[in-house]
């Protein structure tokens, strides 16, 4: 897969994983507005109404205003997989005073659930976490009686206690167990981001590997018959010179031969380099949501091979960034005479060709009316195919069309 080609395909990872990290960020930061709004309104409500002396009402403004504050950093932390002790515990303290609200308004309940369940995005123990539940329970459990006490202003009698027991215990478990769904998500993503990575570097890992082996085995033996031979004509130089002369054109010979084998395997990554590239564009596309449809192209020159694999590398990059194309299709077929783009004599059929014309053909149908797609990339590739004495041409292809096509003469590019 070509390096371009490659970026790009990580560039949008990294982009899809970075926008699953913000969604989950925000999904969480919704809901604590949704759970802090109705004590906020009963508190306003409360203070209008003079039930709720205005210092008791700032210092639970204040109070909410540093919990939520607390809450975002134990949420950033859930995701980022480090809350600190120090967070849980004065979050907590936080908590625990605001829960005394409950004396004044019953919904203020809602917070000490909502801190449990901020601080279940950390904590993977579950052992922890039930006891954490158990000890907030417990805490608001006297504030519940109090506040339920027959002579209390809104107390509803002893019967409503249960009843009240019952939502806290069944806020806790919903609180806990969508935070933790979610989370399972957020780890699941994460786990598939790193695995691509990892893949990624080892397959890097592995074609380097492949290629100072297969580098070794190609000079390996041609150095050292280099080295040994030079170093014996080096210590003919004076006693038999003639020898010394004939070692040294076998010095020559070998140091040719190692650079046409050199050359020759240039060649044949080049002509991989084009296989590769089709296979990458078309996985990049398609991870893209493009449908992208090819043929298996014919054998060519190693040059050409290479300038087309430039050019499908280029154009990929312009469908996925200048266009919204659903449909791609990349073809590459062999023309034995004059080019005719509809109706012209048969493609060759593939295998090995030294003429003829070579054409490629890129087409999408995700134009766009204010982008024409051109730009110095395609001014680059025109230059490059022009090396190889072809033409390159990029515009609309019928109504909503883009069409790349490149045209080179084998018999120039040979």
């Amino acid at each position: 897969m070509g390096s371009a080609t490659a970026a790009e395909l990580e560039e949008r990872a990294a982009s899809g994983f970075e926008k699953f990290r913000r969604v989950t960020y925000w999904s969480f930061m919704f809901a604590m507005v949704g759970i802090i709004a109705p004590p906020v309104i009963a508190l306003f409500d409360q203070t209008a109404g003079g039930k709720l002396p205005v210092p008791v009402a700032v210092a639970a403004t204040a109070g909410l205003v540093v919990g939520c504050l607390f809450y975002e950093r134990l949420i950033r932390a859930g995701l980022m997989g480090r809350a600190t002790r120090r967070d849980r515990i004065a979050s907590g303290a936080v908590t625990a005073l605001l829960a005394l609200m409950m004396l004044s308004q019953p919904v203020w309940i809602l917070v000490p659930v909502f801190w449990v369940g901020t601080v279940s995005l950390s904590e993977r123990n579950r052992r922890r976490l039930t006891a954490l539940c158990l000890g907030t329970a417990a805490y608001c459990t006297p504030i519940i009686v109090a506040a339920n006490h027959p002579s209390h202003w809104y107390g509803r009698g002893w019967a409503s206690i249960p009843i009240t027991f019952a939502v806290l215990s069944v806020s806790f478990a919903v609180a806990v167990y969508f935070n933790r769904y979610q989370m399972r998500m957020w780890d699941l993503h994460q786990e598939a981001h790193a695995a691509r990575e990892a893949q990624a570097r080892l397959a890097v890992t592995e074609e380097r590997v492949r290629f100072s082996r297969d580098l070794h085995d190609l000079l390996g033996h041609s150095l050292s018959l280099i080295a040994v031979k030079s170093e014996l004509a080096m210590r003919m130089t004076e006693g038999d010179p003639d020898r010394a002369k004939a070692e040294m054109m076998d010095v020559r010979n070998a140091a040719r031969g190692a650079l046409r084998e050199v050359r020759a395997a240039v060649r044949g990554y080049r002509a991989v380099e084009f296989d590769a590239e089709l296979a990458g564009v078309r996985a990049v596309l398609e991870a893209a949501g493009v449908r992208c449809e090819t043929e298996p192209p014919p054998e060519l020159p190693p040059e050409v091979r290479s300038v087309l694999a430039w050019v499908i590398r280029e154009g990929a990059t312009n469908v996925i960034k200048h266009s919204e194309a659903r449909r791609c299709r990349i073809s590459v077929l062999v023309y034995g005479g004059s080019v005719q783009p509809e109706g012209g004599p048969p493609p060759t059929p593939p295998g090995p060709t030294s003429s003829g014309t070579v054409v490629l053909e890129m087409g999408n149908d995700g134009a766009r009316d204010s982008d024409s797609e051109a730009g110095s990339g395609l001014t680059g590739l025109a230059e490059r195919v022009a090396v190889v004495g072809g033409t390159l041409t990029a515009d609309r292809d019928g109504r909503d069309g883009f069409l790349l096509r490149v045209v080179i003469p084998l018999g120039e590019a040979a």
